[in-house]
């Protein structure tokens, strides 16, 4: 059995909705971040940097959720949550799913903890706002990225689908223009979180309405 250590609407978000669609046994463990279990001896164990997701596998913890999503679509290929091995459409699966850890989360780092980019506390508000237009720029891209198509890549939803929900949900309460009002990006959103996996994943986690 799987074990999934997260908090409710935090990373482990896009994992919690491939277990549920994979349909493996799992097991969702929560981590108190508010008391900063995540911090302890016993959470570090699993993952040095303190963060969270990780997901154990047999006696294997795995961290950094693209890594989770990849580790359990290989770990189920019959579930088809990535495209097959050696296509264009695998490579651009492969692009998106990096592009959302390495561009638009690191834009949502600085726009949830502007303080751990500077020296100068002063300066915290600014670079929120810098972060916000960053990730808007960046959702605009793949909102271009979405035009005429239901998935990110290949024909049905899949772990790159999933991670972009999230990252659209964290984007929820931006001041400017949340990525829920780009319209391929709305009506991403709206077509991944109609999902029988996705919806169980979010009232699992206890997340009320609006998702996104």
């Amino acid at each position: 059995m799987y074990r999934l250590y997260g908090n409710s609407g935090m990373a482990n978000l896009a994992p919690h909705m491939a277990l549920e669609t994979i349909g493996a046994p799992y097991k969702m463990v929560l981590v108190d971040t508010g008391a900063k279990e995540h911090h302890g001896a016993a959470y570090l164990r699993l993952n040095p940097t303190g963060r969270v997701p990780v997901l154990v596998d047999g006696e294997q913890p795995i961290f950094e959720t693209a890594a989770i999503l990849l580790h359990l679509a290989d770990r189920h290929p019959d579930a088809g949550l990535m495209p097959p091995v050696g296509t264009v459409e695998r490579a651009l699966a492969y692009q998106w799913l990096i592009h959302l850890t390495n561009s638009v989360q690191v834009a949502y780092l600085a726009y949830y903890y502007p303080e751990r980019q500077i020296a100068d506390p002063a300066l915290a508000d600014s670079v929120k706002q810098a972060a916000e237009v960053r990730a808007g720029e960046l959702f605009d891209l793949l909102d271009t990225a979405l035009a005429g198509r239901d998935w990110l890549t290949g024909d049905r939803p899949g772990i790159v689908d999933f991670m972009l929900l999230m990252l659209t949900r964290w984007g929820r309460n931006f001041a400017g223009r949340p990525p829920r009002l780009l319209p391929n990006i709305g009506a991403h959103a709206a077509r991944t979180a109609a999902l029988p996996a996705v919806i169980r994943a979010f009232e699992q986690e206890g997340l009320a309405q609006p998702w996104y």
